[in-house]
């Protein structure tokens, strides 16, 4: 016997997935239409536009509940709105112009489409718009939706995050592929020739070894005199009730809401009056100056997840104040320590407007400033500069590598109160 009980309260998963799905493509193809029209491609702009367009409309038409003559009416629809999409995708594909980002961009556009044709034309979809399911086929839908539902919420999330992380990865791509190209093209196939030119020249050149060491040497003493200043710091506003305690505090955050450049000219007539240019010193002073707000509020904001209880244990066993916190607070805080010190680390290693300003000999040139003289208004040195860049980024991925476990503990564990 037939029942229309499914029409009501059954959707098929098909249809639930197609409706967020299609939303993300279509939200991400009117973004990829920039691109096009910063590529002055107006046919691709168009069509992309259109298909994503289509794919929105797609959703609002999908059915969802109700009679079965307009289930049909609007699953049909749907399918129409699907195919006009799928063409507008070719007509696109056609006219791109076959690299790997048209690729990647041109299969954004047709799977979507073709992927709502199939389901929507499914016999599932089809017999449920059509209302021709028994309460057996209905409850076999539902068993069919729960064993489903983990499985296409985990590929959306995935395929979401894997171009996520394509956005990310194909600048990376690029780069290695300059830097392992012979001579200076940007351009190309990626990966069409390979020659180790650049990272020998790099490697082999005096300039980068001194660039490397000013960086390393500024980086670590700006790690441990910012550390050296900031747990103290960090542990004192969490712990103790003083005077000008508050102010200190938002004094901290206003600072941070300054750009650095307005400081540049007074940090220069300092480091001048002090004899402090050209020197490491003067950028680990500058550097542990600017980082130091940051690192405080981060401290404190895990110092106060520690409970007092642990301190005032110490101190009945006979503790000091000194050892509590060398004792107890210290090595409760490694992991909020490991992530400010990488932070202190990263701000230095990268910084790159005061190590130009306040260093100006080629001696005691930082990595950042290094790198920007290989790029000069008469010559263009792209391989180099990219086998360049590729060296200097890999300390920081070695550091959150090692210390990545570190970074989730001190992140996490810092933001629960404070």
């Amino acid at each position: 016997m037939k029942t229309g009980i499914g029409r009501y309260w059954y959707v098929p998963i098909e249809v639930t997935t197609l409706r967020s799905w299609l939303s993300v493509a279509g939200i991400f193809n009117l973004c990829l239409s920039s691109v096009d029209w910063l590529r002055e491609d107006s046919l691709s702009m168009i069509m992309r536009m259109c298909a994503a367009i289509l794919m929105l409309a797609i959703v609002a038409v999908i059915p969802n509940a109700g009679l079965a003559n307009r289930l049909r009416m609007r699953r049909d629809a749907a399918i129409s709105l699907s195919a006009l999409s799928l063409f507008a995708s070719v007509i696109c594909i056609g006219s791109s112009a076959g690299a790997i980002f048209d690729v990647w961009a041109s299969l954004l556009l047709i799977l979507p489409a073709a992927l709502a044709i199939w389901w929507l034309s499914s016999p599932q979809v089809s017999a449920w718009s059509g209302g021709k399911m028994d309460n057996q086929q209905v409850e076999d839908g539902l068993a069919r939706n729960r064993r489903l539902a983990g499985r296409y919420s985990a590929i959306g999330s995935h395929f979401v995050l894997l171009h996520a992380a394509a956005i990310v990865l194909i600048p990376v791509l690029w780069i290695l592929d300059v830097a392992v190209s012979p001579g200076n093209i940007l351009g190309g196939d990626l990966f069409d020739s390979f020659s180790s030119e650049h990272f020998s020249k790099v490697l082999g050149g005096e300039n980068f070894w001194i660039w490397t060491r000013n960086s390393v040497i500024v980086s670590v003493g700006t790690t441990l005199l910012g550390l050296s200043l900031a747990v103290p710091a960090g542990y004192a506003f969490s712990r103790f009730k003083f005077t000008g305690r508050n102010t200190a505090m938002f004094s901290f955050l206003l600072v941070q809401m300054f750009p650095g450049i307005i400081i540049l000219v007074p940090y220069f007539l300092l480091m001048k009056s002090l004899g402090l240019l050209d020197s490491w010193l003067g950028l680990i002073l500058a550097y542990s100056v600017t980082a130091l707000p940051l690192c405080v509020w981060m401290l404190k904001g895990f110092f106060d997840t520690i409970p007092r209880e642990l301190e005032e244990a110490a101190l009945l066993d006979g503790c000091n104040q000194l050892q509590v916190f060398f004792r107890v607070v210290l090595p409760l805080s490694l992991p909020a320590v490991a992530v400010t010190a990488l932070f202190s680390f990263l701000a230095a290693w990268n910084e790159f407007l005061l190590s130009l300003t306040f260093n100006t000999s080629n001696d005691m040139k930082t990595l950042p400033v290094g790198l920007a003289s290989m790029i000069s208004s008469t010559g263009q040195a792209w391989g180099d500069f990219a086998a360049a860049s590729l060296l200097v980024s890999l300390p920081v991925v070695i550091l959150f590598i090692v210390f990545q476990k570190f970074l989730i503990q001190g992140l996490s564990a810092g933001g629960v109160k404070g």
